[in-house]
This record gives C-alpha cells, structure tokens and sequence, in this order.
C-alpha cells in the first residue's frame, strides 16, 4: 500500500451494517488543517450509534467514525502557526465550531450550531490518517502512552464536564450511574474533585472494577433499588450523572438526588426522560444535558491524567477487529474502554 495515496480505514458504508477495514484516500489539507498519523483510537458508543443510524440528526455516509484518535501530525496546512509537525495531538468530538456565534464568544462552543463532529458530520480516527483543523485539536501530555491518553478526549472530557457542570462541591455525594468507558472514567474524575462516589451499575465485574477505582459505595441495580439505597444511606445525593444508555437508568438517577441537588444527563439512548413536575419543583431540582466539553475543559481533563489521578482501563484491539468490538459493546461485555491500535 502506497501510504502517501491511501490508507486503511474502517468505514460505515449503509447503517446497521457491518464497517468494511478498505484502503481509501488519505486526506488532502486545506487551509488550517493538520494531517495527524492516527496511532490509537478509542471506541464511544457515540461510535456505535453513529454506524446504526440511531440518532435524529443522521451522520454522513460513507463515514470512518472515532472520536478519540491520537497521533502525531506528519503534515501542516497552510496558515497553520499553533501546531508543527511531530506534535502528539488528538481530534476530539468537537471537531470545529464557528467562533463567531453567541456561543463560541461567551466559551459554549460545544453549543454551537455550526460545530462539525470527529467521526460523525467529517471522518474521524478509525483510520491511519484523519485531517483536522489545527485550531481545534488540543495536545497529548509527553507523560502518556497514545493507548491510554485516547478516550480522555471524550470519555475523560465529557464526564469531567458533566462534574464541573453539576456544582457538586467537595465533600457530597455524586452517584455514578453506568460503570461503563465513560463511568469508569467518571469515578476517577469525581473522586479527584473531592467528591463521595456512589457507583451504580447493572454488572458485578463493573461494580468491582469500581471498588478497585475508588467508589465510596457501589450498588447493583438488579439486585436491590438503587433509589431507596442511596436515600437510605446518604439521604440522597447532591448530584447524579448518568451516562448509562437505558431509560430506567436515567429515572433512577433523577429520583435518587435530593432537595436542591441536580441530575446530569450525558448518556445518549433514543428515549424520553419523564419528569415529574410536581417533585422537580418542590424540591429544587436541577436537569441539565452536558454534552462533552471545551478545549479548555479538555485541556484540564487531560492535566488530571498527566498527574495520574485519573487511568483510563483499556484493551487494545487491532483495527480489524472493530465489529468484533461493537458486538461485545452491544452486549455490555467490554469492562472500560477499548482503544483500537492503528498505526
């Protein structure tokens, strides 16, 4: 294979099809892009939703999908003065954004109506190659592998986003609802920030994993409810993020948030959330989405990481395996975060 022509990518071809591992086009720059040698790349099951189709807004087809690819830039655009080349970066979710709308200028870029989406609306890090604009990529910390460092550029930002958003402080309690890539990150994070962790999942290896990381209690929602067990033993919590992908999931995060505490919403099924207005209002309650995060945020994000107080639990598979990979995601059997092994 001519690398300078083409390159290995997995590609969506028709939704709930299986991605096709085929040699296409690397990338050509435009003004302000980077070229980045994709070395690893995390697996989001934002991923797996965008190759079935499953969300309102449709992703393009054909699409490589990947969120979290991590490489080292071989080439820079023209007009480009932020980045030079055998620069370790990564291209997160918000691929770009606008910079000009009421979003962008008040620090809500995420916000942005006119945002483009790694792996989703432009190509993404299922592949040896992925452009990006250099304005928009954030750098990898010297002190972190390439496998490691990947799902902190989405799992890692948006849960640490969702905390930062949830005006939780030092000292409550914070629930965790799907210990999951994005949970299991969320644990670490929410710990660092001085919080009290409940860790609530559906499956007795994550909850041990969960324990391993540092949760203060965990509890398995099949076995007991985890609603009255969190009233029962902390009176309620201060905030609870959800980043589960089951409607009962969300429910019992709102439920389980005391007076004058808030529900983070980030995980992504295709569902209703059903409030009750009544309770919502007597007691103060907060509902907010929280969708990834800034440059910024992800430039923090990454900072805990770099200090070792935030480890991504990963398992590298090849880039050939990646239906394997979406089969076991489907069937809840991936403990963390895969990381596909690119280049």
């Amino acid at each position: 294979m001519d690398s300078k022509n083409l390159m290995k990518a997995a590609v969506v071809n028709e939704f709930k099809q299986e991605l096709e591992i085929k040699e296409v086009p690397v990338p050509e720059l435009e003004y302000g892009e980077i070229l980045v040698k994709i070395k690893a790349c995390g697996v989001c099951h934002t991923d797996l939703h965008a190759a079935h189709g499953d969300w309102p807004v449709k992703p393009k087809l054909p699409l490589i999908p990947g969120h979290e690819g991590v490489g080292i830039v071989e080439k820079v655009g023209e007009g480009v003065t932020s980045i030079k080349v055998g620069d370790r970066v990564g291209i997160p979710w918000l691929y770009s954004a606008c910079g000009e709308c009421e979003y962008c200028l008040t620090g809500r870029e995420t916000l942005c109506p006119n945002q483009l989406n790694a792996g989703y609306s432009v190509d993404g890090g299922y592949a040896e190659y992925c452009k990006a604009p250099a304005n928009y990529v954030v750098k990898v910390p010297e002190n972190l592998s390439f496998e490691e460092v990947a799902p902190i550029f989405c799992a890692g930002v948006t849960t640490y986003k969702a905390l930062k958003v949830s005006e939780a402080k030092p000292g409550d309690w914070v629930a965790i609802y799907g210990i999951g890539g994005l949970g299991h990150v969320a644990l670490q994070y929410a710990k660092a920030m001085g919080f009290n962790v409940i860790a609530v999942d559906i499956q007795d290896d994550k909850l041990e994993l969960a324990k391993e990381l540092g949760a203060d209690l965990t509890v398995n929602g099949m076995k007991t409810d985890p609603v009255q067990t969190i009233k029962d033993q902390v009176g309620g919590v201060q905030a609870a993020v959800s980043v589960a992908v089951t409607k009962k999931a969300f429910e019992q995060a709102y439920h389980s948030v005391k007076r004058g505490g808030t529900l983070v919403v980030v995980g992504l099924p295709n569902d209703e959330l059903p409030i009750p207005i009544f309770d919502t209002v007597l007691n103060g309650v907060t509902v907010k989405g929280s969708i990834v995060g800034t440059r910024k945020d992800l430039q923090e994000s990454l900072e805990f990481a770099a200090q070792g107080k935030v480890r991504t639990n990963i398992e590298v598979q090849p880039l050939d395996n990646i239906n394997e990979v979406f089969k076991r995601m489907e069937d809840g059997k991936i403990n963390g975060r895969v990381v596909l092994s690119i280049s």
